[in-house]
């Protein structure tokens, strides 16, 4: 379909199944990654996403477009979702095997690849340390690739206000990453001193 948004949902407003369907097909990658980010696991991001629009289906007859784009609204859904599975997660911790598992016969340097890994997971860690506004921010800036006014409309946001908002959450991340003992040339200050 070539249409816009705006008319995709009107039809699927109307009850047009395959218009909801496109609009699924619009989003789902971009939702599946914000629940993947915010919870880190496979299983769960594809239970909540398919959630996000199973409850997104069964409440498009009652949408009321607030001059925000749709996304916001899958974007809401899956926000909530998210914070009742961590509400509801916050007493047991699991793990899965594959998202552990480090292929070392394909590398040249496992022990690099561990320390990125193991610098990838803490970083994560922080991100998901952030309040959720700012990791959406984090998630549609780095994942989705959306630029600031396309973040703006997805957020209710001005564009000046997503760009200062994406500052200052940089800043909070390279203070608790101790990028700001990263020297220019990429090496830790501890570094050069040995």
């Amino acid at each position: 379909m070539d249409m816009k948004d705006d008319e995709v949902l009107e039809r699927a407003v109307r009850g047009d199944r395959e218009a909801f369907g496109e609009l699924y097909e619009r989003y789902v990658d971009r939702i599946y990654n914000y629940v993947f980010y915010r919870t880190g696991n496979i299983h769960d991001a594809e239970d909540l996403t398919e959630r996000v629009f199973m409850r997104a289906l069964r409440h498009i007859g009652n949408y009321h477009n607030r001059g925000l784009p749709v996304s916001a609204w899958f974007y809401r859904i899956a926000h909530n979702l998210v914070a009742n599975w961590h509400r509801d997660n916050s007493r047991r911790k699991e793990v899965p095997i594959e998202d552990r598992i480090v292929a070392t016969s394909q590398s040249e340097h496992p022990e690099r690849e561990l320390l990125i890994s193991e610098q990838n997971e803490e970083l994560l860690l922080i991100i998901r340390r952030l309040p959720p506004e700012r990791q959406l921010l984090l998630i549609l800036k780095f994942v989705d690739h959306l630029s600031n006014a396309e973040i703006g409309h997805i957020m209710g946001r001005t564009e000046g206000a997503i760009k200062s908002l994406y500052h200052r959450t940089l800043l909070v991340v390279r203070d608790e990453y101790g990028l700001s003992e990263i020297s220019k040339d990429g090496n830790h200050k501890d570094e050069e001193r040995n």
